[in-house]
């Protein structure tokens, strides 16, 4: 009878398998399909790899279940075989392989490190369900893998835990910056995880094995558990329609030795890894004895042997971030709290001629408005980018802009390179905002990105105050980014979407840009409604051009109503009357929300920036009266 796999790992060092769904994709079956399904549908060929496998030397088998849960299965409509699925997963790796090996059930992140706008509980069913079912049929132990934030690891863990004593080997996916996704340093996560009951910690997937080598030389102090590594076979390539992946078997065969030099005591492959990989690292690790002063001390607790790294690691940087000189001049959140603040909006052009636009600014300028906002692609229509435009206000027109970032039309990558840019170019005021769908604008075949929530971006932006990177890696140095958030109160239920604002308040938001409001009595509603909120609010007014207008926004545009009333008094005004009694419409709106909000957000409609110079003029006159009533 086998021992236990936690004393295995304190006995000699476990070769670990290889890719599941790459070694498919090699084989030639298509992408788009989930190869969890494959257990019930073709389990002949999920047999043959896990065969492969062992055959090659491999003597901890994960089943091929890493993404069995009901919230991932449920893209392909499978969530009710999902206990079916895991089941068969368990049976073909066991089936498969001699009494001598480990079946392990693979178990894999939810939330991808993306922070989806998934409900916790939701969450924990998903992994209840699976791991409910992996262990009934009678894996030998759990392995949590790909995993990119401690929150979920430690979540996952816990559920785990409650639900068997069997062995819980617990991986991140890091890049090689001494960090989680969510910004924990690796020694904390790991201690974290101890505590909680991991048996075995590491890493797998995301870098290959240059990058997890980095990863645990990060490592700043000694690691209570054994170490376990699955790195990719390198970066992928893309060649004659094909990925393939460069790290051959004999450079996987030196890694592993420099894994065990480490302190691993559990070594596998993650993507692009064959059996071809997995036998040269068996043969490389056979009686192999670890070297270069890296020892891997045997302790026992209780009946569990585990192994101590007594490795010296590189020294923690000690020294703080660097903080660069305070801005000089208040934020818009610190003007707020002291006086009436005006923000105008003025939409970048839809063409490569901005005399018009840098007119407008000069305009506002003179007026004394507070900041100039721009939006990101509004109603996804293409439009100049703001952060080019942002960067020529500060300069040439020397008043300060505030940028709207939409998730729509950057991935991560993007979005944190469009951050990190705003940053040089001293532009820290700005608005997340979703973005309007592509397919509804100019261009409705262009891809709608949407890889994080408002919420989301709030968060990984605040993070990058912090000194850390979307990917967790710290940063040289902090951002001092002002982060505001969109609210609608043109709603049914103004009380959901309070408590929704509250959400983006806890997400990091520092202050609020409201749709725009055409209804005094609204504005009163939402004042009385969000007076409890701890940041400041800049209600939205936007003074109508037209009849024509007027009708547009209230049944065309999401998010805009207007009153009866409004309606009436713009029917059939067109021109020079139509904008007149626009603006006479936003000065009464005005007087309904200065005595209620410091915040004004004037919002310009055609560039007819002269309505803002006027309302903007008109605010300070009515802040004059105010304060002397």
């Amino acid at each position: 009878m086998k021992p236990d796999l936690r004393e295995a790992l304190g006995q000699r060092i476990l070769t670990g398998d290889g890719a599941m769904g790459t070694y498919l994709y090699q084989m030639g079956f298509p992408v788009g399909v989930s190869y969890e399904e494959f257990n019930t549908i073709r389990p002949g060929v999920i047999e043959g790899i896990h065969r492969s496998y062992y055959e090659a030397g491999a003597r901890v088998i994960e089943t091929n279940t890493f993404s069995a849960n009901a919230e991932k299965l449920s893209k392909y409509g499978l969530e009710g075989e999902m206990d079916a699925i895991n089941r068969a997963g368990v049976r073909a790796a066991r089936s498969a392989v001699g009494a001598d090996a480990y079946v392990v059930g693979a178990v894999g992140s939810i939330r991808d490190g993306k922070r989806r706008n998934l409900r916790t509980a939701k969450v924990i069913e998903a992994y209840k369900s699976q791991m409910h079912a992996l262990l009934d049929e009678g894996v030998d132990g759990l392995l949590l893998e790909t995993f990119y934030d401690l929150d979920e690891m430690l979540l996952a863990l816990r559920i785990a835990r409650a639900e068997s004593d069997l062995p819980v080997i617990c991986q991140f996916a890091v890049e090689d910056v001494g960090r989680t996704q969510d910004g924990n340093g690796l020694k904390e996560a790991f201690d974290r995880l101890q505590e909680e009951g991991a048996d075995v910690v590491g890493f797998n997937c995301r870098s290959g094995p240059n990058g997890i080598l980095r990863a645990i030389d990060s490592i700043a102090g000694p690691v209570g558990l054994p170490l376990s590594v699955y790195p990719n076979a390198g970066i992928p390539d893309y060649v004659d329609g094909k990925y393939a992946y460069s790290a051959g078997p004999e450079y996987f065969a030196e890694s592993a030795r420099r894994f065990a030099d480490r302190g691993a005591r559990l070594i596998g492959g993650c993507c692009g890894t064959t059996p071809e990989h997995v036998a040269a690292m068996a043969k490389a690790l056979d009686g192999y004895v670890p070297q270069l002063g890296q020892t891997a001390k045997i302790t026992h607790q209780g009946e569990i042997i585990s192994v101590q790294v007594t490795r010296q690691a590189k020294p923690a940087q000690e020294s703080p971030l660097p903080q660069r000189q305070a801005v000089r001049e208040p934020s818009i959140v610190e003007l707020v709290q002291q006086r009436h603040t005006v923000i105008v909006e003025l939409d970048p052009p839809r063409d490569l001629d901005i005399r018009k636009f840098m007119d407008g600014a000069a305009a506002l300028k003179a007026a004394k408005a507070d900041a100039v906002t721009m939006a990101d692609n509004s109603l996804a229509v293409t439009r100049m980018s703001n952060i080019a435009l942002a960067a020529l206000l500060q300069e040439k027109v020397g008043i300060r802009p505030l940028v709207h970032i939409a998730c729509r039309d950057r991935n991560l990558i993007g979005t944190q390179s469009h951050m990190m840019g705003l940053d040089a170019l001293d532009i820290d005021h700005v608005l997340a905002v979703t973005g309007d769908p592509a397919r509804f604008g100019d261009l409705p075949d262009s891809s709608s990105v949407y890889d994080l929530t408002s919420f989301e971006m709030i968060r990984m932006i605040k993070q990058l105050n912090d000194g850390t990177a979307f990917s967790g890696k710290p940063l040289k140095q902090k951002a001092k980014f002002v982060v505001g958030a969109a609210f609608n109160p043109n709603v049914k239920h103004l009380d959901k979407a309070v408590q929704r604002l509250e959400r983006k308040i806890k997400s990091g938001a520092d202050y609020i840009m409201t749709q725009p409001v055409y209804d005094p009595a609204l504005i009163e509603r939402v004042a009385e409604a969000t007076k409890h909120l701890s940041v400041p609010m800049f209600i939205g007014i936007m003074p109508l051009a037209s009849g024509r207008n007027a009708e547009y926004l209230h049944n065309e545009v999401p998010g805009i109503q207007l009153s009866d009333e409004v309606r009436r008094r713009m029917a059939g005004l067109e021109g020079e009357a139509g904008r007149a009694e626009g603006v006479q419409i936003a000065k009464e709106l005005l007087d309904a929300a200065m005595p209620h909000f410091n915040g004004i957000y004037l919002i310009t409609p055609f560039m007819f920036y002269d309505m803002g110079v006027q309302l903007t003029n008109y605010v300070w006159q009515k802040a004059r009266r105010i304060a002397a009533e």
